[in-house]
């Protein structure tokens, strides 16, 4: 598994976790992080408590994500203190800065007319993570803004164009879900398991 604090490591996230085998297959991947999508109108959804079970028998050092759309920041902060988070996902209109402290806060923006948002959030998320105009679509990763310290790159990335999007726009770490699944919310292992060899081997 990636040694976090290395900063030579990229972060590669799988996102869309809800079953125990996924993670584990995941993490033996070499994945950094994992995602659980808290918005109910997602196939990806995952309750707390489920996700809970699964977050408390993960190994130390990986990071748990949770995702969430539109959510208010009580319940954010509230299913962060119940499963366990590590970070909050934020892909709605929630701005990083209500969340001043209790959890680190990443910044979903998806990236429409193949060109990301020219107001970028503050110094309140940790990092900003560029997501294609929707689920699975890429987008064109040379036109990624500079300037972001640490740059997320999801939508539509598997082990065929991972290497491409990291040579491109230089991330901080890339995000992966629906292009490595057999269906919405399983992962299909071969997949997965390209994916993070690939991602793993372009960020050396």
């Amino acid at each position: 598994m990636p040694l976090l604090h290395d900063g030579n490591q990229m972060m590669v996230k799988i996102c869309g976790i809800t079953n125990r085998e996924d993670a584990l297959a995941a993490i033996d991947g070499g994945a950094a992080a994992l995602g659980f999508n808290f918005y109910t109108a997602s196939p990806r959804y995952i309750a707390p408590d489920e996700a809970a079970a699964i977050a408390a028998r993960l190994p130390a050092g990986v990071w748990k994500v949770g995702v969430f759309v539109d959510e208010s920041r009580e319940a954010v902060l509230r299913i962060a203190g119940q499963v366990g988070l590590d970070v909050a996902q934020l892909h709605g209109s929630e701005w990083p800065e209500q969340y001043p402290q209790g959890i680190r806060v990443w910044k979903a923006i998806r990236v429409r007319d193949g060109q990301a948002p020219a107001t970028m959030p503050g110094g309140a998320a940790e990092a900003v993570l560029l997501d294609g105009p929707a689920s699975g679509q890429v987008f064109d990763w040379a036109r990624v803004p500079h300037g972001i310290a640490k740059l997320i790159l999801a939508g539509g990335l598997d082990a065929g164009n991972v290497r491409q999007a990291i040579e491109q726009a230089h991330p901080w770490g890339v995000d992966a879900c629906s292009k490595i699944e057999s269906s919405p919310g399983r992962k299909d292992r071969f997949k997965m398991a390209a994916f993070l060899k690939a991602a793993l081997a372009a960020s050396q």
